[in-house]
């Protein structure tokens, strides 16, 4: 745990970095049209590489407060969005009526990945990561400074 809590935030980063530099290559490469629900996810996702890159260079644990509300969002977009995929009757809830429907399976690997799964996966991974980094700083400010010294 004490690894994770290290290394966490380069972790996180490295998540948000390959999660964005995935969804650049799906749009600008094999020219997937991103849906609407595809761009609220995108809007929570890259702004995470800026934060959580300079918190990890500056080993600023205290970035996690700002990073956790993007990535906790951005997850439950991409749950709602996985689900419309994948529940028969969910998308006719709130349907994209601009552009690419947001139903629409670009990547169906094994019946089951697809690229809000994906995404979902990233925001999950990184809110887990700030998690256990809030956690480890608030237990390193109830550690008293005699214990705190022999580390």
């Amino acid at each position: 745990m004490t690894a994770i809590r290290s290394y966490g935030l380069y972790l996180a980063f490295l998540v948000s970095l390959v999660a964005t530099g995935g969804s650049l290559f799906l749009s600008e490469v094999m020219h997937y049209i991103p849906c609407n629900l595809c761009w609220f996810q995108r809007i929570f996702m890259y702004p995470l590489v800026l934060l959580l890159g300079r918190a990890a260079l500056r080993d600023d644990r205290g970035m996690a407060g700002y990073a956790l509300p993007l990535s906790v969002i951005g997850g439950l977009i991409s749950l709602y969005h996985y689900g419309e995929q994948k529940v028969p009757g969910m998308a006719s809830i709130a349907p994209c009526r601009v552009g690419v429907p947001c139903n629409k399976d670009y990547l169906d690997w094994f019946g089951v990945i697809t690229i809000p799964l994906m995404a979902l996966v990233a925001f999950a991974l990184i809110t887990a990561l700030l998690i256990v980094i809030r956690a480890g700083r608030h237990a390193e400010a109830d550690e008293p400074e005699e214990f705190a010294a022999a580390d």
